[in-house]
């Protein structure tokens, strides 16, 4: 799979199963230093959010587990 299409797929399932349990991370995108790099895996940034969203997310995986 081209590297460009995978972490754009990635990053779309990502935000669609977070945004199902409620939980939109503001900053979630491609990581642009792998996304260009070669030599490196294409990453999925996370970025920042709310205490409130990190906590929300903590809570919903605490109820997966």
């Amino acid at each position: 799979m081209d590297r460009t299409k995978e972490v754009e797929e990635a990053t779309k399932e990502l935000e669609e199963a977070l945004a199902g349990v409620g939980i939109v991370l503001p900053s979630l995108g491609p990581d642009i230093v792998s996304y260009t790099h070669f030599s490196l895996p294409p990453l999925v940034e996370l970025g920042r959010c709310s205490t409130e969203v990190a906590r929300r997310l903590a809570a919903v995986l605490r109820e997966r587990r």
